[in-house]
């Protein structure tokens, strides 16, 4: 066991991270700031209001993204629920803001960008209990805020990815509320199997087995835990029936350190009838969103379409 997988020490370096990130992000005018974020692809406007939702774990803060009314073509659209990345431990949400923008405009929906609880402060199960609620909240209030929660989809980038698939998870589990699309972008879907034993494609990938260790051990300190169906579905270990789970559309990136997990839910999810769509991104890493905005455009536009076709089949 590496130094950084032992709880104690896992949990000082992911808060520490978190401090670095909060400072950083003050303090800098580059791509990682909420400045930076807002600034790509001008031509999306940022129309947003902020909201707290109720849930058993914390309160969670949302920014809800609204599109022109010309775009949702309609007095109440569909909703889609994002849950940004970060390892399950940093605050990314404005990371997002450009694929918020992008898809309230081009699939003409109001997207909901969650800033759901981390760890080590709080780890699993809060955050996948909390993504859950947060989404059945919006289901069951889209009428009060001007949404319609019955043509309701949800997604996430790596973590959020994570997110997006447990929250499908639960939604069949409990009798709903019912999802059209789950969109899985470069998720983690196998903390069973350590980083150690994943092989990328290139020799330095973006994400490290040291990141994993913190990222990991915050999460879900009990190495016993980190086989559940909430964290690790492409784990050999979860053999239950997902006949009926929500569509899903799985991105992967050639390079990535979790291309193959995801590569492998998604073959999971074909043999239910549940995956519309397995696209690979050709000669990117894990986040290549973040700072490629030709390869960004391509992705954003592709998750566009398939939530439109979604909630207006």
């Amino acid at each position: 066991m590496s130094l950084l997988a032992r709880p104690a020490v896992a949990t000082l370096a992911a808060k520490t991270m978190q401090r670095m990130t909060l400072l950083a992000d003050r303090r800098s005018s580059g791509r990682g700031s909420a400045a930076a974020s807002h600034a790509r692809f001008p031509e999306y406007p940022r129309t947003v209001k902020e909201l707290t939702i109720p849930t058993s774990v914390a309160e969670a803060r949302v920014t809800v993204y609204l599109p022109a009314p010309e775009e949702a073509g309609e007095a109440a659209p569909p909703v889609h629920v994002n849950f940004h990345g970060g390892g399950y431990v940093i605050s990314l949400t404005e990371m997002d803001d450009p694929l918020c923008r992008f898809l309230a405009a081009q699939a003409g929906i109001v997207v909901i960008n969650v800033d759901y609880v981390v760890a080590p402060q709080h780890p699993f199960p809060a955050p996948p209990r909390q993504a859950y609620e947060v989404v059945r909240w919006v289901a069951e209030h889209g009428a009060e805020h001007g949404w319609d929660g019955g043509r309701l989809t949800v997604g996430g980038q790596s973590a959020g990815g994570g997110l997006a698939a447990a929250v499908a998870r639960q939604a069949l589990e409990e009798g709903g509320p019912a999802i059209a699309l789950q969109v899985l972008h470069y998720p983690p879907l196998d903390l069973a199997t350590g980083a150690r034993h994943k092989r990328a494609a290139v020799d330095r990938p973006m994400l490290r087995p040291w990141m994993a260790d913190i990222f990991d051990t915050s999460y879900v300190p009990d190495v016993r835990l980190r086989a559940d169906r909430l964290v690790s579905p492409a784990h050999s270990s979860d053999t239950a029936d997902l006949t009926g789970i929500a569509p899903a559309l799985v991105i992967t990136a050639e390079y990535d350190l979790l291309r193959a997990e995801a590569e492998s839910y998604a073959d999971r999810l074909r043999k239910t009838g549940s995956l519309v769509g397995h696209h690979d991104v050709a000669g990117a890493d894990h986040g290549y969103d973040g700072s490629d905005d030709e390869k960004a455009r391509e992705t954003y536009a592709l998750i566009a379409r398939h939530v439109r076709e979604a909630v207006r089949s």
